[in-house]
């Protein structure tokens, strides 16, 4: 099959597309026949060894951890899905080597969940890693309550996006933070938006003069700490991109596969409390340049690969 990998760590240039084998189909995983597969900023960082420390990389590494496809086949001890149903995963293991950038995909099912039905296949990619990661933050680590105030940081992101929209489902008043060209589309998902950069306690402070309840930071660094220094008494932070956030009191989350937390995001997709916006798709050969405009940072929404079935089969 056709699938982009890397034989070593390095940049955008590592990535190959080409010829490798095809994969095999475990029992308790099933056959995808992978439609679209989004990029996320974890890609590149497993790609350039930032996360060597803690998974193993199996050279060569086929890169990408978002798929939606189409069963093919099923495991031997698969119950959940059958030939033909339309699917989408967060598909990560503990090692790096088969990922979803790919034209078949064999996705264990504690990964996977049912398309939700309204979105198309591009949109339904973004969905997994991204919408976790908001979900669990926002519900597990969190514990958003109704009448809270969130602060979400890259409200305009992949992440961000999917964020404001489930806080504010949870019944929470959002603030996010964007760019200005951002501001409208923040607004569009149910927040008030503030601009990054000096200032920003400032301005975060006048929306909510007594702090936030709960903040989630996407950026790290500076944010990180500015974050803490807007919470209330009670207020709770949770970082995904900066282990340092338990210095100002706060938690770091890795998302975590869950096929019943992605089940969840799919229903709620499906009754439209949930949106993924698509900013621009590539072909899975130009796969490295959808990975250098996601590692550019400032993009809205998702940025997505897709197979095309009818070049790839000559029809």
């Amino acid at each position: 099959m056709k699938a982009i990998s890397y034989h070593r760590y390095g940049g955008p240039e590592a990535l190959e597309y080409g010829e490798v084998r095809d994969p095999k189909v475990g029992p308790d995983a099933v056959l995808v026949k992978v439609r679209a597969a989004a990029v996320n900023p974890v890609d590149w960082k497993c790609r350039e060894g930032y996360l060597d420390s803690i998974l193993d990389a199996v050279f060569p590494v086929i890169t990408g951890w978002d798929v939606s496809g189409v069963v093919v086949q099923p495991g031997a001890s698969v119950t959940e899905f059958d030939v033909g149903d339309e699917v989408i995963g967060y598909v990560r293991e503990d090692f790096l080597s088969r990922g979803t950038f790919a034209e078949y995909v064999a996705a264990p099912v504690r990964t996977l969940a049912r398309k939700p039905r309204n979105l198309s296949f591009e949109e339904a990619a973004g969905l997994p890693l991204a919408g976790l990661t908001a979900y669990q933050a926002l519900t597990k680590v969190l514990e958003v309550r109704s009448g809270e105030t969130v602060l979400v940081h890259a409200a305009a992101g992949g992440v961000g996006s999917i964020a404001v929209q489930l806080a504010q489902h949870l019944g929470a008043r959002v603030i996010g933070t964007a760019s200005e060209h951002n501001h409208d589309f923040v607004r569009s998902l149910g927040a008030e938006p503030v601009t990054y950069g000096e200032g920003l306690a400032g301005r975060v402070r006048r929306l909510a003069p007594t702090g936030v309840d709960a903040a989630l930071d996407t950026i790290g660094g500076e944010t990180t700490k500015t974050s803490a220094d807007l919470m209330t008494p009670e207020g709770r932070l949770v970082s995904i991109a900066d282990p340092d956030v338990v210095r100002y009191g706060g938690l770091y989350y890795f998302v975590r596969p869950d096929a019943e937390d992605l089940t969840q995001l799919a229903e709620l997709a499906e009754e439209g409390v949930v949106s993924v916006h698509v900013s621009k798709t590539f072909p899975l050969e130009r796969a490295a340049e959808a990975q250098r405009l996601n590692q550019e940072g400032r993009t809205r929404g998702k940025i997505v690969v897709t197979v095309d079935w009818k070049r790839e089969s000559g029809g």
